[in-house]
């Protein structure tokens, strides 16, 4: 007889972290408490346990609070149990459902870590473990209504992913680059940036970067106390870990390089005859002549930098996630300027190499796009991404258990609109303003 209950923090997380196929930084404890004070959400973190109280299967749910004492429930990548299993399974979502109707939830919404599809580097389709068809099958015989197979950021979380699997040697994680990332990152080399480890105090500078990153591109961003939050929560337990990298340009170290440079190229050019110069010989002459010209451009540029910014500037700040054997980068935030230094690519370079070193087997890139269209704007968010040779994951989606349907249609489908025609009126109130202004 299973039955499901509370449990404590810390038997939830040796029970999540440990667990063989769905662990999830997103499922941990440090996320429930991080929404329990960022989010304003409750978290309750529930084990299914048999008989003899061992747990079979475990969840956190995020409880959002409603207007007249309503509520939903969200398992992010929950639950964390063995989909193949189906009898577990029902009794979860027996129990779990149950559980929601006893706190008046609307729905219960989970999007579980169970791949659809997945394709590696050279988009030759990979074998998926768990039968996703099968588990499809099983959640819509058990109630579940699936949100579809949405193309976008629709969802809650991302629907595809990038993901780098780190039990590789590094030479062949590396042969998976694109080509261009190899040049990019020898470039970055070449230029003497550097990669460094930051501390909280360098969350500031992290949050800078991610408002100049939100200039750009589109997407919400967020204060800078939710960082520094989140910073401190996953640096809190042993499970868990926030890492910062700051990637830089010491404009000094990069200076004195091209010049060095110069100083070889002008040599070069010293030694060459000035007569009766063979083709091959012209040829090389022009090369080294061009190389000249650019690299003495090159540095007045930096110097000019270096009069704009002091001896050095972080380009590139990104927050890695890492929980168990898997890590996520999940925020990444970049300067306008020194987009030629190639700092980015740099810094992924070295997390990368960083989280092997430490033992992470999975590495997600956390979010990307299904829809591949030209004019999709997040193209090149996704083209950037792909550049790493990591696998192009598919996940199966979000699904509703509806305990309350005339407040789910309500909620789903009357209030969006609601919100969406408030939303006109007050654009075309401010489009009349401008206009008669003008």
């Amino acid at each position: 007889m299973l039955k499901l209950k509370n449990i404590e923090k810390e038997i939830f997380d040796d029970y999540v972290v440990n667990h063989p196929t769905k662990s999830h930084f997103l499922q941990s404890s440090e996320w429930g408490e991080f929404c329990k004070i960022k989010k304003h959400l409750t978290p309750y973190y529930l084990g299914l346990v048999n008989e003899n109280d061992e747990i079979v299967g475990a969840t956190l749910l995020l409880q959002k609070h409603l207007p007249m004492n309503l509520c939903y429930f969200y398992a992010p990548r929950g639950f964390v149990v063995d989909y193949n299993k189906k009898e577990v399974l029902k009794v979860m979502t027996e129990k779990v459902v149950n559980f929601a109707k006893s706190k008046k939830a609307i729905f219960v919404k989970i999007d579980p870590d169970i791949i659809y599809k997945s394709y590696n580097y050279e988009n030759e389709e990979n074998e998926v473990k768990t039968n996703p068809d099968e588990v499809y099958k099983t959640l819509t015989e058990l109630g579940w209504k699936h949100l579809g197979f949405t193309k976008n950021f629709e969802t809650s979380q991302p629907r595809y992913t990038f993901r780098i699997d780190l039990t590789q040697d590094l030479e062949t994680i590396e042969n998976h680059f694109s080509k261009t990332t190899k040049q990019r990152i020898a470039k970055s080399h070449k230029l003497e940036t550097e990669v460094e480890i930051g501390t909280d105090k360098d969350i500031k500078e992290f949050y800078n970067l991610m408002m100049l990153t939100e200039s750009r591109k589109d997407f919400v961003s967020y204060n800078e106390d939710y960082y520094e939050t989140l910073y401190e929560i996953f640096n809190g337990n042993k499970n868990t870990k926030a890492t910062l990298f700051l990637g830089k340009v010491h404009f000094n170290k990069t200076i004195a390089t091209l010049e060095k440079n110069l100083k070889d190229i002008k040599n070069q050019i010293s030694i060459m005859p000035i007569d009766n110069l063979s083709k091959s010989a012209k040829s090389k002459l022009q090369e080294l002549e061009r190389q000249r010209k650019n690299t003495a451009e090159e540095i007045e540029k930096y110097k000019e930098y270096k009069e704009k910014y002091g001896d050095d500037i972080t380009l590139s700040a990104h927050m890695i996630i890492s929980y168990g054997d898997k890590a996520w980068v999940l925020y990444a935030g970049n300067h306008n300027d020194l987009s030629e230094t190639y700092v980015n690519y740099n810094t992924y370079f070295e997390h990368i190499k960083y989280c092997k070193e430490n033992g992470i087997k999975i590495y997600d890139q956390f979010g990307t796009i299904g829809d591949l269209s030209k004019d999709n704007p997040r193209l090149g968010l996704h083209e950037f991404k792909k550049k790493f040779g990591g696998d192009y994951i598919e996940f199966l989606g979000e699904w509703d258990y509806v305990t309350n349907k005339l407040m789910y249609f309500v909620f789903t489908k009357l209030v969006p609109f609601y919100r969406n025609m408030i939303k006109k009126k007050s654009k075309k109130e401010l489009n009349n303003e401008i206009n008669k202004n003008n």
